[in-house]
């Protein structure tokens, strides 16, 4: 047998890995561990997008991941267990602290409760950690209950030998007043293990009214990653101080009737923009900014009236701030949305393509139509103290922080290629060519270049880069040839301004059309180098109009759409309020979810989220974590351990033994 040898640069690395794994006993501990992992089922994942603010029905997705949790209820406990009961169970799993406290009040805990529902929770429990090794069930649990819970889950009432031990476990957690705590800790630790990693395509924030609260809960999770959306891309660019996008942020908050949120949430002050809108518009009714309502939201006459004066001061000011970044960046190509110059206030008219159109407004007191994009003294005020606001949130930074350090352009992982919006495309179906600040690029080179230049907005040390980075993220927000907006323009002039619906419309990049057929996902699985032929494509940022009888999956097998509207301003459009796409060792499915009420209504009539389920791909053999891009580097891993294992059987690597 020849002896192996080993290069300069590779024992390096061996001496490095030794040091984890001083003797041979150790490395071979290591490589059987590791090689039985390859041989779990992989752990289930679980694909959201377009949250828009929408914490309740989000927290309650998470809860119920998607429907599993009761489904793993009924596994465990169906045979014997009575419906009703069993939706009691799931409310409690959902919502332990609230429902503990509800059943409180009304006088319904007692010891045989506790005593039943403990192990309740421990068989489920078992069910939901069986794909997993006991380490990764151990980095689960609260310190201060990981040997009790382990013992728990270890045993049972069923075993002849321990069932004394089992059962005087149960009845010590009841005695010491502790089995509420551990209630609580089972349910988090079903919260945990039901959903293995979660992906959010894009679009976190705006249009609802907590999406500071939705990114609490996003980082929560112990596995996930995001693909930015263009809303998302836009709060990161505010989060940099880059005024366009601080002026669209703000606008959409006071759009959507989310004022609380700004100064409750993230502390952003608002009173100077509310006094400078108040005194500057004081006998303006401003009809064309009255604020949208949600279902369910109650009107204020007043309060919206007082909205609606800010909401134009800012949309105003927007316009303004806007045309100046144009046309400091003329390879933009924006001068199309350049407007305020269009405008003839005297005869109460706008010029859009050639054309004119009757103005639906015609009082702006702070324009200047010898400049109309000049900022009044009292309008650049108003700007710098929201800038400032947004650059000293420490809640804000630190969610972008998050934002940048688990998101991305686009990802690829376990056979799901994840992007927000679109790949730009022409009108043959070629991938659309666009220069960036002197780099041609498209394609995967596009999303490339573009997390190049959003990284730079916040990072870079050279002032001058991250100016020109934070710039190209309001261009991502609403540039024509943005990957995440993908539409020829943002109507949002014509909207406010322009009665004629045909303005309005904004189109779509080919992409949505052209895209739609198995031969032209083949061709951007390509693009990113995946031949794959089970790899599935999964994007948000369209909203699926079910009402119209449109279908999440454009391309069986091959692209899934997956935004249907999770915030409520979006479901009188789509008719429901959202997807989940749950990829487990079986299969992949969608789950199609009915509007959510509250967490309250849930625990008070042990009402769950009622959810639809559309099969996607059915595999055809159980998927393993061999399969996945874990267990890809699990085996490059058991490779290297391997290499140890013959450098300290040849000597080149001595073992330290202590």
């Amino acid at each position: 047998m020849t002896e192996m040898t080993f290069d300069e640069k590779t024992l390096r690395y061996l001496k490095t890995l030794s040091r984890s794994y001083p003797t041979t006993q150790a490395v071979q501990t290591e490589i059987i561990n590791l090689r039985a992992i390859l041989n779990l089922p992989k752990g289930t994942e679980h694909y959201i997008s377009d949250i828009h603010g929408e914490y309740q029905g989000l927290r309650h997705i998470l809860r119920n991941a998607s429907g599993s949790v009761r489904r793993k209820i009924d596994q465990a406990l169906g045979d014997y267990v009575p419906s009703a009961d069993r939706d009691a169970l799931a409310t409690l799993i959902y919502y332990p602290e609230l429902k503990l406290r509800h059943m409180r009040h009304h006088g319904q805990l007692n010891p045989e409760w506790y005593t039943i529902t403990l192990k309740q929770l421990i068989a489920i429990c078992k069910i939901t950690t069986s794909k997993y090794t006991r380490s990764k069930v151990q980095r689960m649990l609260p310190k201060d209950y990981e040997y009790i819970i382990t013992e728990l889950m270890t045993t049972g009432s069923k075993d002849f030998n321990k069932e004394d031990y089992f059962g005087q476990i149960i009845q010590s957690i009841i005695d010491t007043d502790a089995a509420d705590s551990f209630i609580i800790a089972m349910c988090h630790l079903v919260h945990d293990s039901v959903i293995d990693r979660l992906h959010v395509v894009g679009d976190i924030f705006d249009r609802g009214d907590s999406p500071h609260l939705v990114m609490d809960e996003l980082e929560k999770q112990r596995h996930i990653d995001i693909q930015w959306g263009n809303h998302d891309i836009l709060w990161m660019g505010a989060a940099a101080g880059e005024l366009c996008c601080i002026a669209n942020a703000v606008r959409i908050c006071l759009r959507y009737k989310n004022y609380d949120f700004m100064e409750g949430g993230y502390g952003i002050n608002m009173r100077p923009l509310s006094l400078f809108a108040l005194e500057t518009y004081a006998n303006d009714p401003c009809a064309c900014f009255m604020p949208k309502s949600g279902p369910g939201d109650e009107a204020d006459p007043h309060d919206d009236e007082i909205i609606a004066k800010m909401h134009k001061a800012m949309a105003v000011i927007q316009f303004k701030i806007e045309g100046q970044t144009a046309k400091l960046h003329p390879e933009y190509r924006m001068d199309d949305r350049m407007l305020l110059d269009k405008m003839d206030l005297t005869r109460g008219v706008v010029t859009i393509d050639g054309a004119e159109y009757p103005l639906q407004d015609t009082n702006f007191p702070t324009i200047d139509p010898a400049d109309p994009y000049a900022l009044t003294p009292g309008e650049q005020k108003v700007l710098e103290g929201l800038q400032v606001s947004f650059l000293n949130c420490d809640k804000l930074q630190r969610h972008i922080d998050f934002l940048y350090k688990k998101g991305a352009m686009y990802r690829y992982y376990n056979g799901c290629l994840m992007f927000h919006g679109c790949i730009p495309m022409e009108a043959d179906g070629s991938f659309t060519e666009m220069d960036i600040y002197g780099v041609s690029c498209h394609g995967r080179g596009l999303f490339d270049r573009c997390e190049e230049l959003v990284r730079q907005g916040r990072y870079s040390k050279d002032k001058e880069r991250r100016k020109r980075g934070a710039d190209f993220m309001w261009y991502l927000w609403c540039g024509s040839k943005s990957p995440l907006f993908g539409k020829d323009k943002m109507a949002t002039f014509e909207r406010y301004f322009v009665e004629d619906k045909k303005l309005h419309k904004e189109h779509s990049d080919p992409y949505f059309t052209l895209a739609y057929n198995a031969e032209a996902c083949d061709r951007v699985l390509g693009e990113f180098g995946i031949t794959d032929p089970e790899a599935v494509i999964v994007n948000g940022h369209i909203p699926v109009k079910i009402r119209k009888g449109e279908s999440p999956i454009k391309v069986p097998r091959k692209l899934v759409i997956i935004d249907g509207g999770m915030s409520k301003a979006y479901q009188s459009v789509t008719g429901i309020a959202g997807y989940t796409l749950v990829s487990n060792s079986h299969e992949m499915y969608l789950s199609e979810h009915e509007p959510f009420a509250t967490a309250e209504e849930t625990v008070r009539n042990n009402r769950d989220m009622d959810s639809r389920i559309i099969p996607v791909l059915t595999y055809a053999r159980r998927v393993t974590i061999a399969d996945t891009n874990d267990g890809r580097e699990i085996a490059a891993k058991i490779d290297d351990l391997m290499l140890l294992l013959e450098a300290y059987r040849v000597g080149v690597i001595k073992q330290d033994k202590g």
